[in-house]
């Protein structure tokens, strides 16, 4: 674990080298709040909860945890440090964990800062907090596999946008999966079991009951589950191109 710890501090220190990480918190807490309270109304509901904000959450994921993840592979590959890493004394696994422990506690610090939202809806009403801080756990795992899908796609290139852009595209088919209307379609022709089975991979459905403050055992293992498959193939594709 020390191994780890070493690589997760150099990682997180890395992020904020610049004021390049502080932009991106800024700009996701203004998304946050502008689709929580123009396009979630979270005033107008005339309910102390919010649902509104982690409905949009996921979608501002897309742009958040891809743009994150985007460098853990890809500018280590660009600049040629790579190779030095890999001659450390620690394991790719060590290295992979590391990595993605910073980028989950950046993403985790992005959501904890929006926080002043939590408080204002205490302050003006009487909402059920044990069902909001479910939600931000709930938040939490979520994001964990958004970033594992990026740690992939940035162990497969050098091009940092190539990785973001394809881990949105993943992260989008995982979500789209679980939306009534792709659900709607794949009903209308293709049989029950196949529709239950694409559902069961979404990352919507499996967000659906934690939006609301429930977390289910088996939601937070489905997104635990999808962030070790997406480690383990990070891990498999580091290891070819080190054996090339």
């Amino acid at each position: 674990m020390k191994s780890v710890q070493i690589i997760l501090r150099r990682e997180l220190a890395s992020y904020f080298a610049t004021p390049l990480a502080l932009v991106v918190i800024l700009f996701f807490l203004v998304l946050a709040n502008l689709f929580a309270f123009f396009f979630g109304a979270i005033f107008e509901r005339g309910q102390a909860d919010m649902t509104p904000f982690f409905t949009f959450l996921p979608w501002l994921y897309l742009l958040l945890c891809p743009a994150v993840s985007m460098r853990l592979w890809a500018e280590e590959r660009r600049n040629g440090s790579i190779e030095m890493l890999l001659t450390q004394p620690i394991t790719l696994w060590q290295a992979v964990l590391g990595k993605f422990f910073a980028a989950w506690l950046f993403v985790g610090l992005a959501l904890l800062l929006t926080f002043p939202l939590w408080i204002t809806i205490n302050y003006l009403g009487n909402p059920d907090n044990g069902a909001i801080f479910a939600a931000y756990v709930g938040s939490f795992f979520i994001a964990g596999g958004f970033l594992a899908v990026g740690s992939f796609t940035s162990a497969i290139t050098k091009n940092q946008l190539i990785a973001f852009l394809v881990a949105a595209a993943i992260c989008f088919v995982l979500l789209l999966a679980g939306h009534g209307m792709v659900t709607a379609w794949f009903d209308s022709w293709a049989p029950q079991w196949l529709v239950a089975s694409i559902v069961s991979l979404s990352f919507l459905a499996h967000f659906e009951n934690i939006i609301k403050g429930l977390l289910d055992l088996r939601d937070i293992l489905y997104f635990a589950l999808v962030s070790v498959f997406f480690l383990l193939a990070s891990t498999v594709v580091l290891e070819s191109r080190k054996s090339s």
